[in-house]
C-alpha cells in the first residue's frame, strides 16, 4: 500500500496542526495498518510565503491502494487520467469511503490544491489558514468518488471540487459534514 484515504479525521476541523501534523496523522494511520515503514505525506498544499504544492511532496509514484490497485504510475498521471474512484479510493484498512448517495456522505477530501496539484495564490483562503483553523475560513476539497451535483469537471475532480463552507465559518468539523465531508485526507507514500 502506498496510497489511502484516512478512515477517520483528527476531530478539529481544518486545524490539522499544520502540514506537519497532517503528515504525522498519515504516518500514524499507515503504521496501524502495517505500512509504517514508508514516509507518508498528506496531499495538501499551503498558501502565502513559502507556499507548498501538494504534488511536490508526495513522491514520484507509482501508488497502490490497500488492495494493490494502481492509482497512478507517476505525478503526471495522478493529475491527468488517474484511477481514483469510489472503488479504489480506499482507507488504510481497505474500506470504501462513503460517497454521494451514502449516509453519511464523506467524499469531500481536504486538499487545499488546484486541479494540477499546485497551491492557490494569496487571497481567498483555500487551506483553513494553512491547516491551523477550526472556524472561519475555507479549504478546497476534492470528491473521492468523483461524483457531484452535476457532471462538470469540478464535480468530478478528485482534488479540486469546491471550497468548504458552512454555518461555523467553513473550517469546523460540522462545516465539513454540512457539504458531504468529514475532514478526511489523501495520504501518499513519498518513498
Amino acid at each position: 500500500m502506498s496510497f489511502f484515504v484516512t478512515s477517520t479525521n483528527l476531530g478539529k476541523g481544518g486545524d490539522l496542526g499544520g502540514i506537519t501534523g497532517a503528515d504525522q496523522f498519515c504516518q500514524t494511520l499507515a503504521a496501524r495498518a502495517g505500512a509504517g515503514n514508508k514516509t507518508w505525506r498528506a496531499y495538501l498544499s499551503t498558501q502565502g510565503a513559502g507556499a507548498v504544492n501538494a504534488r511536490d511532496r508526495i513522491g514520484k509514484g507509482p501508488w497502490q491502494n490497500a488492495k494493490g490497485d494502481v492509482i497512478a504510475k507517476d505525478v503526471n498521471e495522478l493529475h491527468a487520467a488517474n484511477n481514483i474512484t469510489k472503488q479504489t479510493a480506499l482507507s488504510e484498512t481497505g474500506a470504501v469511503i462513503n460517497g454521494r448517495g451514502d449516509t453519511p456522505n464523506m467524499h469531500d477530501i481536504l486538499t487545499g490544491s488546484q486541479a494540477d496539484g499546485r497551491a492557490f495564490p494569496d487571497g481567498d483562503d483555500r487551506t483553513c489558514g494553512n491547516w491551523t483553523v477550526n472556524g472561519a475560513g475555507a479549504a478546497m476539497v476534492g470528491h473521492s468518488d468523483r461524483t457531484g451535483l452535476d457532471d462538470s469537471a469540478g464535480a468530478r475532480s478528485w482534488n479540486a471540487s469546491h471550497p468548504s463552507r458552512g454555518p461555523g465559518g467553513g473550517c469546523s468539523q460540522d462545516d465539513f459534514k454540512s457539504t458531504g465531508g468529514s475532514g478526511l485526507l489523501y495520504c501518499f507514500a513519498a518513498n
